[in-house]
C-alpha cells in the first residue's frame, strides 16, 4: 500500500512537467503557424486589422483571411506578455473578420466605414470594399469594386476616400480610352488564352523576370471610383444609363462609375517589380498628384534606375473618356530624380503635402548600394540626403502625422530595430534608437496623435506578430559607424538592451508554447582582413554539454543578406537543428547589417573574402564549442549560398556531404541565362567578354577535377535568377566524376519553394540526405 501511495504521489508530481513537455520543432509545426500581415490602423484610433494566411498542408493551399484587434488595451500589457489563449489558439482580443472569402491587403478608407481588400472569391484577384461597423468592430455587407480582366492589385485609398489606386499588368498597345482600353485588354488575353499556339516573340531584355515571363504586358497604375467621385462628376460623366452595377445592398442599380482609367500608360513598367516591402507608389495628401517608380532605361536588364514620376490624377478633367488621352497623360507626367542614374524608390508624401521622402541609392548598376533616406521639396525642387552620415541601409519608413519626422526601420547586426530622424534635415539632426530589442521590425504605422508606433517583428523562435510601442527617440551613440561600435574589443555592445515593444498579436503563441527553440547565440570572430565578423549558432532541443553533435553549416544568399534573429519557412534553422543538430551560420564579407564598407568587399571577389570567413569561423565555432563533432559536418545553401556550396566542392573536403540550392556553376553561363545582368556585370567588373579573367576565377566549374564530397543538387524550372541550366551542370559533372549526388528538380517552383508539399519533400529531401552522410 505504501509502494502504491508513493508511486501515485512520484506520478502527481512528475505528471505536469509531462504534461508541459515540448517536442522538437516539426515542419507540420510550421505549417500549423498562421503567417500576419502589416497592421492597419482604423483613423478613430481604436482597432487593427490585418490579413492572416492559414496554409492547408494537404490541400497544398495557402488562404489569406483579415482579422481584427481592439486598442482598448494597448499599454495595459507587459511587453511580450502573451495575452489569455482562446479555444481557437489565439488571443481572446483577436478574431477573424472576413471568414467566407479569402481576403488580403486590408486598407481603410478615410472615414474609418469602410476598408478595401483583395479578394479571388470570384476569379482572379479583384478589388473589394467592405462596409465597417465601428462600435461594434464588425463588417455590415461587402461587394466587389472592380471587375478588371487583367486583375487588380496593390490598392490604396485616395486621402479623400474618394477613388483608390491600384495596379494591373495590361497590354501597353491597348493604352487608350477607359472603355476601350479594357476592352482590347480582355480581347487580347481570351485570344491569349485560347490560342493553340503558346510560343512567345521577343526583341529586347528583360523577357522574363523572376519566376514568369513577361508575355508582353506592363504593370500599370490605375484609378477607380470607390463611389461616384462627387455628384457633379457622376451626373456630367454618365449622361447615359446603360452602364449599370448593382447597388451596394444588393437590389437596384446606380450609375457606374468604375470603369478605371490608365495613370502611367506607355511601355514601361510602373511600379517597378518587388518582390515586397513598401508599395513604390503614393497619393499626395490633397489626392490630386501620384508619384511613383519606373525605370525607362533602353536595356533594363542591365540597369537598376528607377526613377520617381508625378502625374495629376486628374489631367483635364475627370469625366470618363474626356480629356485623358495617353498623350495628354504623359504630357503631364514629370521625372522628379532623373539626375540620379541609380535607384530612387518607395515615395511617400509628407502629410502636410510639402515634401516626398524616398529611398535612394549612388551607384547605378548597383543593387546592395547603400539606401539612403531622402527629402524632395515638392515647391523649389531641392532634394536633400537625410543620412548622409549614417552607415547603415534605410528600410521601410512613415511620416510622423506632423510632418516633422521620419521614423524607419534598419538592418544592423542581425537585428533591425527603429529609428526617428527630424525631417528638418538641419546638421544637429540625427537618427534617434526609438525601438531596439533583438528581432526584425517592419511594416511601420504611427497612430494618429503620433506617440504610438505600430509595427510587425519576428525573431529566430517565432514568426511575425504585431507589436505597438511609444516613440521616444534617442541619439545612437552620437552617430558612430558601426566598425566603432562593433569592430573593436566591446562586442557585447552590439547587442545591448533596448526599449521594446507590446505584442497586441498572439495568433501562432498555441502552437510555439508546444515546442522546444533553443535561441539564437550570436559569436565574434576574426575574418578575412584581419576583420571582426558575426556568426550564430543554435543548439539542439534537448541539448547534452556532454555530447557531441553533427553539424549544419548554412550559408546565407545575395550575397548581399544575411542571418540574424529573424524567422523563415524556406531555411529555418530552428527546424534545421531539430532532429539533432548544431546549426552554425557565418555573416561574412558581403552581409548586411555591417556597413557599406563590409557590403562592397565582396564586388568581384566572391570566392575569396566571403570564403576565408566561412572556414574561419567554422574553425572558431569547432574550437569554442567543444559538443561540436568536426567529424560530422555538412555545408548547405541557396542562390549565393548555393554557390559557395560549389565553390566549397572544389576547394576543400572537410564536408561529409553538401546542398546546393538553386547555385550557380559556371560564371558565363549563368551570365547569359540570368534575367537581371546587370547584378552579374556589376559583381565581376563587366561582361565575360570583357572581363573573362574575373568570371572564371571565381567559377565553380573551373574547379570540378577536385570534387569529392556527396552532393545533393536542388533547383525549380522556373527560377529566371539562376537559370535551372546551373543546377543540371553542376549534377551532370558530379555523376561524370563519380561523386555520390542526387538531384531534387522541381517543374513547378521558381527560385524558392513555395508549394507547402513541395516545401515538405523539400526539408524532407535535405534532412534525409544530410542524415545520410553524417549519422
Amino acid at each position: 500500500m505504501r509502494r502504491l501511495f508513493l508511486s501515485l504521489l512520484v506520478f502527481a508530481f512528475t505528471f505536469p512537467a509531462l504534461a508541459q513537455a515540448k517536442h522538437p520543432f516539426t515542419f507540420e509545426d510550421m505549417m500549423k503557424l498562421k503567417r500576419v500581415g502589416e497592421p492597419q490602423v482604423s483613423p478613430d484610433g481604436k482597432w487593427v486589422i490585418f490579413s492572416v494566411v492559414d496554409v492547408d498542408l494537404e490541400a497544398n493551399t495557402k488562404t489569406p483571411h483579415i482579422w481584427i484587434v481592439p486598442l482598448d488595451h494597448v499599454g495595459t500589457a507587459a511587453p511580450g506578455r502573451p495575452a489569455e489563449q482562446s479555444s481557437a489558439g489565439s488571443s481572446s482580443a483577436e478574431r477573424i473578420l472576413i471568414a467566407d472569402q479569402d481576403a488580403d491587403r486590408p486598407r481603410w478608407a478615410p472615414d474609418g466605414k469602410r476598408f478595401a481588400f483583395l479578394s479571388t472569391k470570384e476569379g482572379g484577384s479583384q478589388i473589394w470594399i467592405a462596409d465597417f461597423d465601428g462600435a461594434a468592430g464588425s463588417v455590415t455587407g461587402v461587394h466587389k469594386l472592380t471587375s478588371i480582366a487583367t486583375e487588380a492589385g496593390g490598392e490604396l485609398w485616395s486621402p479623400d476616400g474618394a477613388r483608390i489606386l491600384f495596379t494591373s499588368d495590361v497590354y501597353p498597345e491597348c493604352d487608350g480610352a477607359p472603355e476601350a482600353e479594357a476592352a482590347c485588354n480582355a480581347k487580347k488575353l481570351k485570344e491569349v488564352g485560347q490560342s493553340k499556339v503558346k510560343a512567345l516573340v521577343f526583341d529586347r531584355l528583360l523577357y522574363r523576370h523572376w519566376n514568369a515571363y513577361k508575355e508582353g504586358k506592363r504593370s500599370h497604375i490605375f484609378v477607380v471610383c470607390a463611389d461616384n467621385c462627387g455628384a457633379a462628376d457622376a451626373s456630367s460623366a454618365e449622361s447615359s444609363e446603360s452602364r449599370q452595377r448593382p447597388s451596394r445592398a444588393g437590389g437596384g442599380t446606380r450609375p457606374s462609375m468604375n470603369i478605371p482609367r490608365d495613370l502611367t500608360p506607355g511601355d514601361y513598367d510602373s511600379p517597378e517589380f518587388s518582390l515586397g516591402g513598401q508599395d513604390d507608389y503614393a497619393f499626395s495628401p490633397d489626392g490630386q498628384e501620384i508619384c511613383y517608380t519606373s525605370n525607362h532605361d533602353k536595356v533594363e536588364a542591365t540597369s537598376t534606375n528607377n526613377d520617381l514620376w508625378i502625374v495629376p490624377v486628374n489631367v483635364a478633367t475627370d469625366h470618363v473618356g474626356a480629356g485623358d488621352s495617353p498623350a495628354q497623360i504623359i504630357a503631364h507626367t514629370k521625372n522628379i530624380t532623373a539626375d540620379n542614374p541609380a535607384s530612387d524608390s518607395t515615395p511617400l508624401y509628407s502629410p502636410d503635402g510639402r515634401y516626398i521622402a524616398y529611398r535612394a541609392q549612388q551607384r547605378p548598376g548597383y543593387e546592395s548600394d547603400r539606401f539612403r533616406l531622402m527629402l524632395y521639396d515638392r515647391k523649389t525642387g531641392e532634394k536633400k540626403n537625410l543620412t548622409e552620415n549614417f552607415d547603415q541601409w534605410v528600410g521601410s519608413f512613415i511620416w510622423s502625422p506632423n510632418s516633422s519626422s521620419i521614423v524607419f526601420a534598419s538592418e544592423r547586426a542581425g537585428e533591425v530595430p527603429i529609428y526617428q530622424l527630424w525631417a528638418d534635415g538641419s546638421p544637429n539632426s540625427k537618427p534617434g534608437l526609438v525601438l531596439g530589442g533583438r528581432g526584425y521590425k517592419d511594416d511601420l504605422f504611427i497612430s494618429a496623435d503620433g506617440r504610438t508606433l505600430f509595427f510587425t517583428e519576428m525573431s529566430m523562435g517565432a514568426p511575425v506578430e504585431i507589436y505597438a510601442g511609444k516613440i521616444e527617440p534617442r541619439d545612437l551613440r552620437g552617430l558612430k559607424s558601426f566598425n566603432s561600435i562593433c569592430g573593436g574589443k566591446n562586442l557585447k555592445d552590439c547587442h545591448v538592451e533596448e526599449p521594446i515593444g507590446e505584442s497586441l498579436t498572439h495568433l501562432n503563441d498555441a502552437v510555439l508554447s508546444q515546442v522546444a527553440m533553443p535561441p539564437l547565440e550570436p559569436f565574434w570572430f576574426t575574418g578575412a582582413k584581419g576583420d571582426k565578423v558575426e556568426g550564430f549558432l543554435v543548439k539542439p532541443p534537448n541539448f547534452d554539454a556532454s555530447k557531441k553533435y553533427p553539424v549544419k553549416f548554412l550559408v546565407h544568399g545575395g550575397p548581399q543578406g544575411a542571418w540574424g534573429d529573424d524567422w523563415s519557412y524556406r531555411w529555418n534553422p530552428e527546424l534545421f537543428a531539430a532532429n539533432g543538430y548544431v546549426v552554425v551560420m557565418i555573416n561574412f564579407h558581403g552581409s548586411t547589417g555591417y556597413g557599406q564598407k563590409f557590403i562592397d568587399s565582396i564586388n568581384g571577389d566572391w570566392g575569396g573574402g566571403p570564403f576565408e570567413d566561412l572556414m574561419k569561423g567554422l574553425d572558431y565555432a569547432e574550437e569554442h564549442y567543444p559538443f561540436i563533432d568536426k567529424n560530422r559536418e555538412c555545408a548547405l545553401g541557396a542562390s549565393f549560398g548555393g554557390y559557395m556550396i560549389n565553390w566549397i566542392a572544389g576547394h576543400t573536403d572537410r564536408f561529409k556531404c553538401l546542398v546546393s540550392h538553386d547555385g550557380g556553376f559556371n560564371n558565363e553561363s549563368d551570365w547569359a541565362t540570368t534575367d537581371e545582368l546587370w547584378f552579374n556585370d556589376w559583381e565581376f567588373h563587366g561582361t565575360p567578354y570583357t572581363n573573362r579573367d574575373l568570371y572564371l576565377k571565381w567559377s565553380p566549374h573551373m574547379y570540378a577535377r577536385n570534387f569529392k564530397t556527396p552532393t545533393l543538387v536542388i533547383h525549380g524550372q522556373l527560377d529566371y535568377r539562376l537559370d535551372v541550366s546551373e543546377g543540371f551542370q553542376m549534377f551532370d559533372t558530379l555523376q561524370m566524376m563519380g561523386v555520390p549526388s542526387k538531384m531534387l528538380y522541381f517543374p513547378d517552383e521558381g527560385h524558392w519553394v513555395l508549394k507547402p508539399q513541395n516545401a515538405r519533400l523539400w526539408y524532407k529531401t535535405v534532412n534525409d540526405w544530410v542524415d545520410q552522410w553524417t549519422k
